[in-house]
């Protein structure tokens, strides 16, 4: 264990939610709800006004509308939050090489590996812990500075105390965690304040009167393994009394890219089912072109009427990120899953990841053989299904950027027979009025996101 509270943990409040606030100045304030807006759609982030009524993450989104429906319900725009993250992660970067992400809003660094590192160690354990939350502060003043977004930090000896002391910031606040006052801090909580603690687990301890955190250091080792297993029982014994030895690890790589859509009303033709795997991997691999990968296995996943969920997957014989091999793969894979009741749920995704593509003649071949086939088809003037039925960028989502040939940048309100409701507003403007137009508009487009802070300097744009 460390002598010194070197670790820091990071966390944007209500992230998603907060972005949408600062993008937005006539939500500056109110309650937003971010997430699936559809009738399983879940919720994703809530502001802090929306906290209020009780709504929180991954709650259905049915719900949240009944404690709170005067919000505003908002789809995720990835792509802005994904902005805002890397200049955080790029903040970050600068106190130490270090830095590990856990999310786009989420990440553990430590501070002596970076420029600091001299510094704190030549204060000691006595000098370190001033100059720390030194550098914590700047960090969230400068987060705030080029974002308008709030973080709150802990700081600790170990990932373990810095997490659960970013819990206690929150919102917009920074705790540390002195070294030697640990197991103080831990003592009073509930077992659920420890990772890997979920519901079942908490059961499990609190039907034999384990309920806090003092209980599980009491029970002591033995009993804990006894009562959960060896590994899960050994790992919450040393968690209860503030050991945690894992190290800040840069550059976690993720094991895999995949998105999914759960349909308010079950999908029971498998021509529909195909056409949204299509649209699924579109989207999959445009995440994967964004992080530069490609991968090897492509995996389908498929939830039915009655809530059983089916994967498969196969795995090719070289990474790609070739959307026709991909979408081809997981066609056929969908061709081995029974659908009769329906399908709530779809996902497709990509494993086995890689920093390459390498040339797949396989892949070349399938594309010259549906170029054939589609000549052929068009020759014979056979009549062929949209794969999309309608163009993109038509599907107008609340919360969408936009932009008028007239009336310059704005943000969808709503839509609905045939007619779109956009606010014309930026998050330098003050609030702006509202306009309604016809879904099909020609002066209406899609848009980038606008930057939340002049000067605020974006990402190239995705292909």
């Amino acid at each position: 264990m460390r002598s010194v509270p070197s670790i820091l943990h990071l966390d944007m409040d209500a992230f998603f939610a907060a972005v949408e606030q600062a993008a937005k100045p006539s939500l500056r304030g109110k309650p937003v709800i971010v997430g699936g807006l559809g009738g399983r759609g879940v919720v994703s982030t809530a502001s802090y006004e929306a906290r209020k009524f009780g709504v929180h993450s991954a709650m259905p989104m049915a719900q949240a509308r009944r404690l709170c429906p005067n919000a505003a319900f908002l789809t995720g725009r990835f792509e802005a939050y994904r902005q805002v993250s890397e200049l955080v992660m790029g903040l970050l970067g600068e106190l130490s090489p270090l830095v590990e992400p856990l999310s786009l809003d989420e990440a553990f660094v430590d501070l002596e590996a970076g420029p600091y590192g001299e510094l704190l160690a030549a204060a000691g354990p006595g000098g370190a812990p001033e100059l720390i939350v030194a550098i914590a502060a700047d960090l969230r003043a400068d987060i705030t500075e080029r974002t308008g977004l709030t973080a709150s930090v802990g700081l600790a000896t170990s990932k373990l105390m810095a997490k659960i002391a970013s819990e206690q910031a929150k919102p917009d606040g920074l705790v540390l965690v002195e070294a030697g006052r640990e197991r103080a801090v831990l003592s009073p909580m509930p077992v659920r304040a420890l990772p890997g603690v979920g519901p079942a687990t908490e059961q499990a301890l609190k039907r034999v009167g384990l309920g806090r955190v003092a209980d599980l250091t009491a029970a002591g080792e033995a009993e804990l393994v006894q009562l959960l297993g060896r590994s899960h029982g050994l790992g919450l014994f040393h968690m209860s009394t503030g050991q945690d030895e894992r190290p800040v690890v840069a550059d976690r790589d993720a094991k895999s890219v995949s998105v999914e859509d759960t349909f308010e009303v079950d999908l029971l033709d498998r021509g529909r089912v195909l056409r949204e795997i299509d649209v699924l991997t579109a989207r999959c691999v445009r995440r994967l072109h964004a992080s530069g990968r490609s991968g090897r296995t492509v995996v389908l996943k498929v939830r039915r009427f009655d809530f059983s969920t089916l994967t498969r997957s196969e795995t090719l014989r070289a990474p790609t990120d070739d959307e026709s091999v991909i979408a081809e793969t997981a066609r056929r894979l969908a061709l081995q899953v029974d659908i009769t009741g329906g399908v709530r749920l779809l996902g497709v995704g990509v494993s086995q990841l890689a920093d390459f593509t390498q040339e797949d003649l396989f892949a070349q071949a399938e594309q010259a053989e549906r170029a054939e086939r589609a000549a052929v088809e068009e020759a014979e003037e056979a009549p062929a299904e949209p794969e999309q039925p309608v163009e993109e960028g038509r599907h107008w989502r609340p919360g969408q950027d936009v932009t008028h040939a007239l009336l310059g940048p704005g943000w969808v309100q709503g839509s609905g027979v045939g007619r779109v409701t956009v606010r014309f507003e930026t998050p330098q403007s003050e609030i702006g009025r509202v306009r309604t137009f016809a879904v099909e508009d020609p002066e209406l487009a899609p848009s980038r996101p606008q930057p939340l802070r002049p000067g605020m300097v974006l990402p190239d744009e995705e292909e």
